[in-house]
């Protein structure tokens, strides 16, 4: 069987299932394993390289709302490849070939490629989605081993969580885009609250949102754990600072120094596959290390500390002193 990957979680979960080899096609986005960069590649995105997150942000919202496509299918290439599977979804048109996309050019392909649309808005939904994709591969027992690993994995952290006095459990913002503020929705407040925390800005099972300054603020977290859609730590490292020198985080630093977290949001987070898991494993850790030991071939969260945020905010003073 040959297999196309129009999404980056899907490819994740393919080569998860030990379906490399069949894989012959997959989106720009896929990075991961390293390996899956020298397939073809079946995406293009239409916003520009390089640029600054608020322009992203202003771009994708035009487009968004103008029923621009924000990607393009290599349609040729994936003719040629003449697939017998596509993985791809319906949920986010920001992250991936939109399936009304897909559908048009069904109608172009050799043979009839079935089409499998993942979309999960919670961890179960996410193991649902490895059932659903060995199914469709033809290989039902490797996914029912893939998915008693991931529940092992996620019962363990639960488990010890459940031990953790709610006294003892700090109130925990995750953000997926600081210029605009976006919050974390979908799985992220599950995950919070499974690595012993308690979710203050989000909605279950509901799109990531914007929110003004002022709900950041009021949500009075502990802990802001900040995981940025699409980049990685060197990319995020940018916003952050900016966030650390903005006004609306100086007023938030004044009325509550939470603790900053940051991942690679690339990896973690972002994309609901397998590696939803590691992003509980890693959150786990950092909120509660005593508790939650870290696993040997994941890096912990990068956190920041007084010092260093004091730094950047003094240095943004004395740069408007300036002006």
């Amino acid at each position: 069987m040959k297999i196309v990957s129009l999404l980056p979680s899907a490819t994740e979960l393919i080569c998860g299932l030990g379906l490399l080899e069949q894989l012959v096609g997959v989106s720009h986005e896929c990075d991961y394993p390293a390996s899956v960069k020298e397939l073809p590649v079946l995406t293009r995105s239409r916003i520009p390289p390089g640029l600054p997150s608020n322009e992203i942000d202003r771009l994708v919202t035009e487009q968004l709302e103008t029923d621009i496509a924000l990607y393009n299918l290599e349609l040729d290439t994936l003719i040629a490849l003449a697939p017998d599977l596509i993985v791809t979804q319906a949920l986010c048109d920001v992250c991936a070939v939109s399936g009304s996309e897909v559908a048009r050019a069904l109608a172009s392909l050799p043979g009839d490629p079935q089409v499998v649309n993942l979309e999960p808005t919670c961890l179960g939904d996410v193991l649902d989605t490895v059932t659903l994709v060995a199914e469709a591969a033809g290989c039902p027992e490797r996914g029912r081993r893939y998915v008693a690993e991931l529940e092992q994995r996620i019962d363990r952290v639960a488990g010890r969580s459940a031990a953790i006095a709610e006294a003892q459990k700090p109130r925990v913002a995750m953000l997926d885009w600081l210029d605009p503020l976006f919050d974390g929705g979908h799985w992220c407040p599950e995950i919070i609250e499974l690595a012993g925390g308690v979710p203050c800005l989000g909605e279950k099972q509901t799109p990531s949102r914007r929110r003004q300054w002022s709900e950041l603020i009021d949500a009075q977290a502990e802990v802001i754990f900040i995981a940025l859609c699409g980049f990685d730590i060197k990319r995020s490292l940018t916003d952050v600072h900016d966030f650390f020198a903005s006004e609306g985080f100086a007023q938030l630093w004044r009325q509550c120094q939470p603790k900053i977290y940051l991942v690679d949001g690339n990896a973690y987070f972002s994309r609901p596959g397998p590696r939803l898991v590691d992003s509980l494993e890693i959150m786990a850790n950092a909120l509660h290390p005593q508790k939650h030991p870290l696993p040997a071939d994941l890096e912990a969260a990068m956190t920041f500390d007084r010092g260093t945020i004091e730094s950047i905010k003094a240095d943004n003073g004395r740069s408007g002193d300036t002006k």
